[in-house]
């Protein structure tokens, strides 16, 4: 099971030179894969969570496919109403084919509705529009003469029926994000139904979820995974492999912005997460 790592690109202490250390520190630690948000308008709704400056995820991903060699490079995730299909079916080929096959498309179809009105988007369409979208993407990339040969997955985001059903359609992987246990097996569960149903194989399981290492262990039936000690963090991830999943984004960033003023906090804790990880 590959671990990879939500590198946070936005907030105050986020810039270049941070970027290029958090990508440099996740591929020394041995993480397989780095992952960054998406958002284009950083309106009042999504500067609550994600503050500014917000580095967009192709340009800032291909920055950082410059200065890696070996570590996977994804959108978690990109919100595929917000562009024309084409656009980030080229967008999306070209990192693929700069970064050395290295791409990852993790997707999503957005929440932040102040957004999708300063961009003029339909956010009681968005599920229609990017269950078109991926279509047109995919259908974008079969010109390979054009696109490359790139075999890019598409890691599809949400956790309701729509979004598993998309997953099992659309997808190579399903990407819930920050779901507890509980809710993670009952999901997971409805959609291998769901493939049944569609007469599809099941999608892998790809999840993202929190990374908090505290000093003592943390009690509460709601406890979320990755949130404890290092056993409990570690027990969380030999869960997540014993349910099939292929691999596991720990996100480290805990809602506070001024988090991202001092990066090596998170740097301590996959650190730990690394060394005690019993790779396959």
């Amino acid at each position: 099971m590959e671990l990879g790592v939500n590198v946070p690109n936005f907030g105050p202490g986020t810039d270049p030179a941070i970027l290029r250390r958090w990508a440099q520190t996740v591929e020394g630690l041995g993480y397989g894969l780095l992952m960054v948000s998406d958002h284009v308008a950083i309106t009042p709704d999504v500067a609550a969570q994600y503050p500014a400056p917000f580095y967009e995820p192709f340009t800032t991903l291909s920055w950082l496919a410059g200065v890696t060699e070996r570590v996977r490079l994804g959108t978690t995730v990109l919100i595929v109403p917000y562009r024309h299909p084409l656009l980030v079916a080229r967008m999306a080929a070209n990192l693929d084919r700069l970064s050395g096959g290295r791409f990852v498309l993790g997707v999503g179809v957005g929440w932040a509705r102040q957004e999708f009105d300063a961009l003029g988007v339909a956010y009681q369409a968005r599920g229609k529009l990017t269950d078109e979208h991926l279509r047109d993407i995919r259908a974008a990339w079969a010109d390979t003469g054009d696109y490359g040969e790139g075999d890019i997955p598409i890691w599809v985001g949400g956790s309701a029926d729509a979004a598993l059903r998309r997953a099992v359609l659309l997808g190579e992987a399903w990407h819930p994000l920050r779901l507890t246990p509980a809710v993670l097996r009952e999901r997971l569960s409805r959609l291998r139904e769901l493939a049944g149903e569609l007469g599809r194989p099941a999608p892998a399981l790809a999840p993202r979820i929190r990374l908090q290492l505290t000093d003592s262990p943390v009690t509460g039936a709601d406890r979320p995974a990755g949130v404890g000690s290092i056993g409990q963090i570690l027990g969380d991830l030999d869960e997540l492999r014993s349910l099939g999943a292929q691999s596991v984004l720990l996100d480290p960033f805990n809602g506070d912005p001024d988090e991202t003023l001092h990066p090596e906090v998170a740097w301590k804790d996959l650190a730990a997460v690394s060394a005690r990880w019993e790779h396959p």
